[in-house]
């Protein structure tokens, strides 16, 4: 592939990484440079991004608000499959990274860019995501990493580079800084520097979302969330478009010190990472989603959903989020929630989300075959029979090994 380039469209959060990047690319490939910087509810002032872009020379910058295509079209389909990877992360940031991955390619397009980039390193998971979602969408797109091309490898390096081409350098990132992070509205990871010992518990100043447990509250949080088609609608009976409902539950289960999490995971790339994350109204939503699925979903539906829920948690985590197993599987689980409408009402207590309430229209749930009181809809004599079928196999297995 020929090293020319004629216009790239890079994803620019503003930061001091990102800033030279771009500068990086003017330099390197002598290039015209298309800034895009995504509010995906991050919750940091997006217009200083536009203004160091200017002072950079870039004459085409975007900036978007996809709050609300975010959670209605990546977040809230995973959760229609109660999606954890390696049962615990909600995957707050593997999520993020297609729909900037599809805006960087239709700007290429808008534009004309024949490239795009991204600031991800060679040693996580978000330079697989961004690539196969550029793939995905145009296969013949250039791609640009320079994490994987520089020698900048150290923070001293960069900081080097930015004050040799009067790039501002914050005061805090003079140092090595405490931690990495990454936010966007379902969650805020941390990772990297105080945070690498697994068995170091993390201090108290890593959370910014969420209230320590034991400062929350001494009195519990109700909250009620009505779905319909497995889809969160409605807070207290207040309908809210995505993202302001997503909001909202953040709030609540923040200020009850809700959504904490600890983990080591298996990046794709085969190391393992420590990772502190915070997904607090997440963390309500995936608990609510499964409580109304139970009055409302068919057993082996059921069951069958939770066998493929890892395997989507997965595509999702290795980036395969346009992929066609992943649509055919969405395909699946967005049919089973056709009935999957009703009102859960949660519990919010001192860092613990729980389903104390569920009714619904649709509710497969029938008092009068489960009451331990008498009824007139089901004879326990049936149960014999059932036993015994399903016994069968196991009594001729025992003759045989008794040899009778």
């Amino acid at each position: 592939m020929s090293d020319t380039v004629k216009k790239v469209v890079l994803a620019y959060s503003g930061g001091l990484d990102t800033s030279i990047i771009l500068r990086w690319l003017q330099d390197t490939y002598r290039c015209e440079v298309v800034t895009f910087t995504a509010d995906l509810g991050q919750g940091e002032e997006l217009e200083p991004a536009r203004k160091k872009a200017e002072l950079l020379g870039i004459k085409e910058i975007y900036i978007e608000d996809l709050r609300e295509e975010f959670v209605r079209d990546y977040v809230f389909p995973m959760f229609r499959a109660n999606a954890m990877y390696e049962g615990t992360y909600l995957l707050g940031t593997s999520i993020a990274r297609p729909l900037i991955a599809k805006r960087q390619i239709e700007i290429a397009a808008e534009t004309g860019a024949d490239a795009v980039c991204h600031g991800a390193t060679g040693k996580g998971n978000d330079q697989v995501r961004f690539e196969l979602g550029y793939y995905a969408l145009n296969p013949d797109i250039r791609v640009i990493a320079p994490w994987r091309e520089w020698d900048l490898a150290s923070r001293t390096k960069l900081i080097e580079y930015a004050e040799r081409h009067q790039i501002p350098v914050p005061k805090d990132k003079r140092g090595e800084a405490p931690f990495s992070t990454d936010a966007n509205l379902l969650h805020i990871s941390a990772e990297g520097k105080v945070l690498e010992d697994p068995w170091q518990e993390p201090e108290e100043y890593v959370y910014s979302r969420t209230v320590r447990p034991e400062d929350a509250p001494d009195q519990p949080t109700y909250v009620e969330i009505d779905f319909e088609k497995g889809d969160p609608v409605a807070v207290d009976g207040a309908r809210m478009s995505p993202a302001n409902l997503l909001t909202q539950l953040n709030k609540l289960a923040g200020e009850n010190g809700v959504g904490r999490l600890d983990l080591v995971e298996n990046r794709f790339v085969g190391m393992k990472s420590r990772g502190v994350y915070e997904t607090p109204g997440g963390t309500v939503l995936a608990a609510a989603h499964r409580g109304i699925e139970s009055i409302t979903l068919d057993r082996e539906a059921m069951h069958l959903k939770d066998e493929l829920m890892p395997r989507y948690a997965k595509l999702v985590y290795n980036g395969f989020w346009f992929a066609p197993e992943r649509h055919m599987l969405q395909a699946l689980i967005d049919e089973s929630q056709v009935r999957v409408n009703g009102t859960v009402r949660m519990k919010l207590y001192k860092g613990s989300a729980t389903v104390v309430g569920r009714r619904s229209p649709d509710s497969l749930y029938s008092l009068e075959h489960v009451t331990f009181e008498e009824d007139s809809v089901y004879d326990q004599r049936d149960a014999e029979g059932f036993i015994k079928l399903n016994a069968l196999r196991l009594r001729l297995a025992k003759k045989r090994e008794a040899g009778t």
